[in-house]
């Protein structure tokens, strides 16, 4: 049986190690205000902590520009992939950013470090729609003190497999003899025998595709439909909203009849005891409490940063500037 289990998709998306967590962030703000926010009354929201979608749009924990203000982790990485909209990220290594428009972020936060990711609204004539995907995917014991790293995979070095009305996004994990570009060195998914792959699978109706097995028996793949319906896998039909954990030891077809998206999630399992509490994910409880104390202490090196939402104007030109101080932009890297 090709299927294993399916479960309806709610905000957060269920996961299975290597990953931690998975949430598909659609927002469709309105124009700016000339000032990176939302041209419209934040009235009835929970200002810090709105997860309202109250017309179509949240604030999260922005209060002026919506997104994530300066926050720790430590013991894991993050993936943001960001198909409309941009992200302004800063940190506490003095590190920033802008991407999105197709572009990823692969964040290793390893022993320690602060960021914030913030989403602002520059066109001030038209809405200022945002999607993204942010994904948590854990690191091994052996690997969860090593000194923070970021990198930037952007939108034009991501391959794509397109075929018979099939549209593969290759963000993570060889496909059909597309390599994406690297992730962070210290990455699970850096480890060739990890089988980690991320696909973003899009399918026109009428779109047969044949996705190939992974390349371990133990490796454990998951189907996340989040738009669209029609979608049949071998014999099984898997509505919209519906995570399918599936057989990952042989090949699987994947047909439709309407315009379906997907994002397929994969990786062996690190097989570690996993103790989190908030933004810390370790292997045990005492680490959890070290990982508070330490940041109570050191804040992880401080926030450079003069307030705790940094978003940087009105350019469009997407960038990373590394603690190194090497600079990257979407179209060139130095």
């Amino acid at each position: 049986m090709t299927i294993h289990q399916t479960v309806p998709l709610g905000f957060q998306w269920p996961t299975i190690d290597p990953f931690l967590f998975c949430v598909h962030h659609l927002d469709r703000y309105p124009a700016g205000n000339g000032e990176l926010a939302p041209a419209a009354s934040l009235a009835g929201r929970s200002i810090g902590n709105d997860f309202e979608p109250l017309d179509g749009w949240r604030m999260y924990h922005g209060s002026t520009v919506p997104g994530f203000p300066q926050h720790p982790h430590r013991g894991f990485e993050t993936i943001t992939f960001v198909r409309q909209g941009l992200i302004d990220h800063a940190d506490s290594m003095g590190a920033a950013a802008r991407y999105g428009r197709g572009d990823v972020q692969w964040m290793t936060a390893g022993s320690g470090i602060q960021h914030a990711e913030m989403f602002p609204l520059l066109d001030t004539e038209s809405p200022n729609t945002t999607e993204l995907f942010q994904i948590w995917i854990n690191l091994p014991a052996s690997d969860k003190m090593v000194e923070p790293h970021f990198t930037m995979l952007w939108d034009h070095d991501i391959p794509r497999y397109e075929a018979d009305g099939t549209t593969v996004t290759v963000i993570a994990g060889e496909l059909a003899g597309l390599t994406p570009p690297n992730p962070p060195p210290a990455s699970w998914a850096s480890r060739p025998d990890a089988d980690v792959a991320l696909w973003h699978v899009v399918l026109e109706p009428g779109a047969r595709w044949t996705m190939p097995a992974a390349n371990f028996d133990d490796t454990v793949r998951v189907l996340y439909v989040f738009d669209g319906d029609g979608l049949v896998v071998d014999d099984t039909p898997v509505g919209t909203s519906t995570g399918a954990v599936v057989d990952a030891r042989s090949d699987a077809v994947l047909t439709t009849t309407g315009h379906v998206e997907l994002l397929v999630m994969q990786g062996r399992p690190i097989d570690e005891p996993v103790a989190q509490q908030g933004p810390f994910v370790m292997n045990t409880e005492a680490e959890i409490r070290q990982a508070f104390d330490d940041y109570r202490r050191t804040q992880f090196g401080g926030w450079p940063w003069d307030r705790p939402d940094p978003t940087h104007g009105y350019t469009e030109e997407r960038f990373a500037r590394h603690a190194d101080g090497r600079v990257e932009t979407s179209v060139s890297v130095p």
